[in-house]
């Protein structure tokens, strides 16, 4: 489970704002990436509180509203479908997160990314390998910016309800795919991600 003993350890080396922060989407074929980032009171224990991954929907919903109310400062920014085509998924997700931590109302003067790749950032960082499941900041932006992609995925089925994003929340499934084959790609699809649509129409 997710402590403080991170934001302690960073803490104890003279940082005074330590903000944790992640991502979500990086994966699907279509949609913008999100990523959060927030900081929390010294020591806030909040019940329930993991990897958004290994909490169900309802709960990330719940702890969403939670965090919200509780975090020093938080802020939930992304990167479009045209930013991750224009510059590949990983420096996309890289801009969401720099966003973000520019975006907080309380200025930080440390980020715990979760991931392996920290380059880029205006203020010290430390990139933390499965990083939602140690540090509760990182923990709390993982919710932050899980929940939010997955309320833009029902605005986005709205819009083109024919892929059912609302179900699979944008991720390659067998029945995304076979929308994809069907209907052909839309605007909100990462080219970089349905390249299985060219290899198709080569084998024809």
């Amino acid at each position: 489970m997710p402590d403080y003993s991170l934001e302690k350890e960073y803490s104890d080396k003279g940082y005074k704002v330590i903000c944790g922060v992640d991502e979500a989407g990086r994966g699907p074929l279509c949609g913008p990436v999100f990523a959060a980032a927030c900081v929390l009171p010294e020591g806030l224990y909040i019940e329930g509180l993991n990897d958004s991954k290994k909490l169900t929907e309802k709960k990330r919903e719940k702890l969403f509203d939670v965090i919200k109310e509780n975090a020093i400062a938080y802020c939930i920014a992304s990167a479009s479908v045209e930013e991750i085509d224009e510059m590949n998924i990983l420096e996309a997700d890289l801009l969401a997160m720099r966003r973000a931590i520019a975006g907080l109302s309380v200025k930080a003067d440390f980020a715990l990314i979760d991931g392996n790749v920290n380059r880029g950032f205006d203020i010290d960082t430390a990139a933390i390998i499965k990083g939602d499941a140690a540090s509760m900041s990182i923990a709390a932006a993982s919710v932050l910016a899980k929940v939010a992609r997955d309320r833009i995925c029902l605005e986005l089925d709205k819009e083109y309800p024919q892929y059912k994003i609302a179900k699979h929340k944008g991720y390659g499934t067998k029945e995304h795919k076979a929308a994809l084959f069907e209907y052909g790609p839309s605007p909100i699809h990462r080219k970089q991600f349905i390249r299985f649509l060219d290899k198709k129409d080569d084998k024809q």
